[in-house]
């Protein structure tokens, strides 16, 4: 896999050459604009807006408006030397205990592999963070941007997570929640059960897009010629505000639950052979 970026981690005086390789892969599905007159694709123009000429790519700059209508420019020069240790290196700070860190920081997921002469450095931070079960908390630039990182064990391998900085994150303070609500005891235990009956041993290839799946299947018959008629018993949107009765809804959930796996253990009946 391609490196998106490359450097080293810095470990104390332990410097570990690495590279970054992105850890996700992408099943976007890319559009085309058309004009519903004739289907011909729609072209973005990079028009002067003082002149009205169109501007090629290589006369293009980077600038900040540094007050209204005052740019300062800024080349890759700029980018490059506001840090030049930073762009090099992933610089670990402190170290955590893994269940510190919430799950709404992480952003971004790459894998890290290591180059010629880092194996014995790498492979010893990554038994260091097994052992203590730790999470090292670094500081990386990617292209232009500093970023908060994680960087954590999983089987053989090293993985760099960017996480939000705590400002990025909204203040949930404004966040409408439940208040005076209480639920009683024999809900809980209801809830409790659903949860235990759906818990499962977790297997990501189980689960895929549904929806890219469903609209590329609707692509393929178009580009085939077929017709597709629109859903006639689309469901109607319930009223907001219905109040809910949730002790119906749990007892149903796990009376579900029970007969699926009722179903699963029932032994399947052999059909007769027929001559």
């Amino acid at each position: 896999m391609r490196p998106v970026w490359k450097g080293a981690i810095s470990f104390g005086l332990v410097n570990i050459p690495v590279d970054l390789v992105s850890a996700e892969a992408s099943n976007d599905l890319k559009f085309n604009l058309l004009d519903s007159k004739d289907n011909n694709r729609i072209r973005y123009e990079r028009i002067n807006e003082e002149t009205g000429e169109e501007v090629p790519w290589n006369q293009i700059v980077k600038a900040y408006e540094f007050s209204e209508d005052n740019y300062v420019i800024v080349t890759d020069e700029d980018f490059e030397k506001s840090d030049i240790k930073a762009t090099k290196t992933i610089d670990i700070e402190t170290f955590i205990n893994k269940d510190e860190l919430a799950i709404k920081f992480f952003e971004k997921p790459y894998y890290i592999q290591t180059k010629k002469g880092g194996e014995k450095a790498y492979v010893l931070l990554l038994d260091a963070l097994k052992e203590t079960k730790k999470i090292a908390i670094a500081r990386v630039v990617i292209r232009t941007k500093e970023y908060l990182a994680a960087i954590y064990p999983e089987d053989s391998l090293l993985i760099l997570n960017l996480i939000r900085f705590q400002q990025s994150l909204k203040d949930i303070s404004d966040v409408k929640v439940p208040e005076d609500v209480k639920v009683t005891k024999k809900e809980l235990d209801l809830a409790i059960k659903l949860i235990e009956d759906m818990t499962e041993e977790w297997d990501p290839s189980k689960y895929k897009d549904e929806y890219r799946l469903a609209l590329m299947e609707r692509i393929k018959k178009k580009a085939e010629g077929q017709g597709i008629e629109a859903s006639e018993d689309e469901q109607e949107d319930e009223e907001e505000g219905k109040v809910i009765d949730i002790m119906e809804l749990l007892q149903k959930s796990v009376a579900s639950k029970e007969k699926s796996k009722g179903n699963k253990s029932a032994p399947k009946s052999k059909r007769k052979k027929t001559s």
